[in-house]
């Protein structure tokens, strides 16, 4: 460690020693705008009033006209309507002035119902409606393309069995239903969605391991529903008839097309068996509203179901007892060609370095929320963009804009762009930007690699809140009310544990992207069902689409930021600090000390981080001295570009090839999780896997490490040839 520190000083203390110029350099007066992170101080005052300009273009009255017209029918992938709204992007996309716009077709391997049925036929006879009420105030609940319950990728088969309650769906509940002497080999499986959260998939694998002949899951209104408040349509909160549809891929193990695992599913390519694609369930599975879950539970009369499984139905939560079922799944499975839209403005100076925004359009009806929201947020930023683009400006680097098919279908099509395009990802990607949903409420809930956290949080300062703060100071304020505190640092501002579930996961998982999540969240009980709509948006979400345009905004200052800053404004003394604080997390959880070696590993990341500060003060001094020239600042960004991908292992992590970042992947439930090979064999106790694990981290620190120190010497070459 004194060794790396010694070293970092001799070749950055000579152009360190420059403070008056750096203060003649950074001198600014009252009406200067501040130096914004990766610019100099002209260019600072360039990109501040472009952001000016753009922030005027993005109103509430076009996000509500976007929105409206995405909102109208039901749209899930593959569906005629789907397919229409593809080619709409992209001729609206032309009209705004972006360049290269094209619809990519993916072939791909998708599910949908042919007849789906739930019957309890004894004690007494119900049969599920599997469908949700309309309400006269909501004409949209009315529309008769809206589909029954099911749940993509269920397999097909038909049982009549006995019902067994198993709380959450997870290992540990089944755990107590065995300790209570139940066995649920053969049997049908009722879970609950919520509590603990875990992803619908992860139950289905968890109830096939368990030998369950069938799986329902429904909504409980202690999560969702009347317990939170009021429900639909006076309310945001979940009715009785509420259904959450969804998939069930295992795409924690392999996302995208089953088929295609690792390639891109264009028209002709090579599909393996459907028997070998590992993340289709081979089990049936179907949701269902709480007002079709209650027969089947209040009818047992097996033994009660410990406190923490009871929910808010008035009811006794029994474990099981006389009641059965019958369940009936019938999914017709074919190649079907989804569509990604695409559009470029290409860079004036570096083309070849992308910043990549992305967002889905399929919705399991009318998306409301997820994902309409954020496809009208998109369509004003690419609208505010192409405006600018028509006035003469260009971005110094290109800005891509994709409008993804297939996310509620195991992230389908982000996931084969990303693998079609993944050797330019990797060469020339820069950051990539996903918007999932704008809003479902006020509460700004950002995730982003902790390299740039930082920045985010700048630029959170630059753009207004609907509450005349910046955004910045509410996300504070919401941020502390959430973690019950007074206040919080910046530094925890910014969540950096990064799971799965979103069009994020092939750019960070796959291609190694550094990526960003933006949203804005609130009480919101209809996820996934009709009631996700452009009613429940107007009443309940973001009336007067405020949100929505503030997200445009963010999205689109932030976009500008990464394509025109001369440095780009990466911190990897922030990523040193958290990628520390993860390997600590999992060493004292899992009591690694005298089982895995990790001193090399935290040596190692000391220097990475003294690296890391040494460039960013470095690169900062130079900017506001205005001593960085562009062939210097293009070798430190073609260095700053290349971490990202240095933490991807092309084997992947142990049993998920799939995944390749060794720092972030997800947990089967879609929770986040961190250096994922050692924390995985660590948890099996797998000592001699977790120390191979750690060894590979250590090398693409040790990998880092000297790249930074090449970007620095680089920068005090190109200092000392300015002066």
């Amino acid at each position: 460690m004194p060794v790396t520190r010694s070293l970092s000083c001799r070749v950055f203390c000579g152009f360190l020693l420059i403070p008056l110029l750096v203060l003649a350099g950074s001198a600014q007066s009252d009406t200067t705008p501040p130096r914004l992170r990766g610019f100099t101080s002209a260019g600072s005052l360039a990109q501040s009033k472009l952001e000016t300009e753009f922030k005027t273009i993005p109103s509430p009255e076009r996000a509500r006209d976007w929105h409206r017209y995405f909102t109208a029918e039901p749209h899930p992938a593959a569906s005629a309507r789907n397919n229409e709204l593809a080619g709409y992007i992209a001729a609206e996309w032309k009209k705004q002035g972006w360049e290269d716009v094209v619809i990519r077709q993916y072939d791909v391997w998708h599910s949908a119902p042919r007849e789906i049925s739930v019957e309890m036929t004894a004690p007494v006879n119900y049969r599920a409606s599997l469908r949700e009420d309309s309400y006269a105030v909501d004409p949209d609940t009315s529309n008769p393309r809206v589909s029954s319950a099911y749940l993509a990728y269920s397999a097909s088969g038909e049982v009549t069995a006995p019902v067994v309650y198993a709380h959450s769906g997870n290992p540990e509940d089944y755990d107590v239903l065995r300790k209570a002497g139940i066995d649920v080999r053969g049997k049908i499986v009722l879970v609950r969605y919520s509590n603990p959260y875990s992803y619908r998939g992860f139950k289905a694998l968890t109830a096939e391991r368990m030998g369950a002949a069938a799986l329902l899951i429904y909504s409980d209104p202690q999560e969702d529903g009347f317990k939170r408040g009021k429900v639909f349509p006076e309310g945001p909160w979940g009715p009785e008839s509420h259904i959450q549809r969804g998939g069930i891929p295992y795409d924690f193990i392999v996302p995208g097309d089953p088929q295609t695992p690792g390639w891109a599913s264009v028209p002709g390519a090579k599909r393996i068996p459907v028997e070998q694609a590992q993340s289709l369930p081979k089990i049936m599975a179907v949701p269902l509203s709480w007002r079709d879950a209650k027969p089947l539970l209040e009818n047992m009369d097996g033994p009660a179901a410990p406190k923490n499984w009871r929910g808010a139905l008035p009811i006794k939560y029994r474990l099981s007892g006389r009641v059965l079922a019958h369940v009936k799944v019938d999914m017709k499975t074919s190649i079907e060609p989804y569509y990604v839209v695409e559009a470029r403005l290409r860079g004036g100076e570096r083309p070849d370095e992308w910043i990549v925004m992305g967002n889905h359009r399929d919705a399991w009806e009318f998306g409301g929320v997820d994902p309409s929201s954020g496809t009208a947020s998109m369509m004003e930023v690419t609208r505010a963009l192409g405006s600018l683009k028509q006035q003469g400006w260009r971005p110094r680097r290109t800005m891509i804009v994709c409008s993804w098919d297939g996310e509620e279908f195991a992230l389908t099509g982000s996931t084969e762009w990303g693998e079609q395009f993944a050797d330019d990802l990797k060469e020339k990607g820069v950051a990539y930007i996903n918007v999932d949903s704008s809003t479902s409420g006020p509460s700004f809930d950002p995730n982003a690699v902790p390299s740039l956290a930082p920045l985010l949080i700048e630029v959170s300062r630059a753009v207004t809140d609907p509450s005349g703060k910046s955004l910045y100071e509410a996300w504070k304020l919401s941020a502390a009310h959430s973690a019950g505190k007074t206040s919080l640092p910046d530094s925890d501002l910014v969540n950096t544990r990064i799971g799965s579930g979103s069009d994020h996961t092939v750019f960070l998982n796959f291609d190694g992207v550094p990526s960003i999540l933006l949203g804005f969240e609130g009480p919101y009980g209809v996820y996934h069902s009709q009631y996700d709509n452009f009613y429940w948006m107007n009443h309940f979400g973001d009336p007067g689409y405020r949100y929505h345009t503030l997200m445009s905004t963010l999205w689109g200052v932030l976009a500008l930021r990464l394509a025109n800053a001369q440095a780009l404004p990466f911190d990897f003394g922030a990523y040193a600090s958290s990628l520390r604080q993860f390997v600590q997390e999992v060493d004292q959880r899992n009591k690694l000390r005298g089982r895995v070696d990790l001193s090399s590993l935290y040596a190692h990341l000391a220097e990475f981080e003294d690296a890391g500060q040494a460039l960013a003060r470095g690169t900062e001094s130079a900017l506001a001295a205005g001593h960085l020239d562009v062939p210097t600042a293009n070798e430190i960004n073609r260095r700053i570009m290349e971490v990202e991908r240095n933490w991807l292992n092309p084997e992947g992590i142990p049993g998920r090839p799939w995944f390749k970042h060794m720092l972030y992947a997800s947990r089967f439930t879609y929770a986040h999780l961190e250096v994922p090979g050692l924390t995985e064999a660590a948890e099996a106790k797998n000592w001699k896997l977790a120390g191979e694990q750690a060894q590979l981290i250590d090398q693409a620190v040790i990998k880092n490490t000297a790249l930074l120190r090449e970007a620095i010497a680089i920068l005090a070459k190109g200092i000392s040839a300015e002066k």
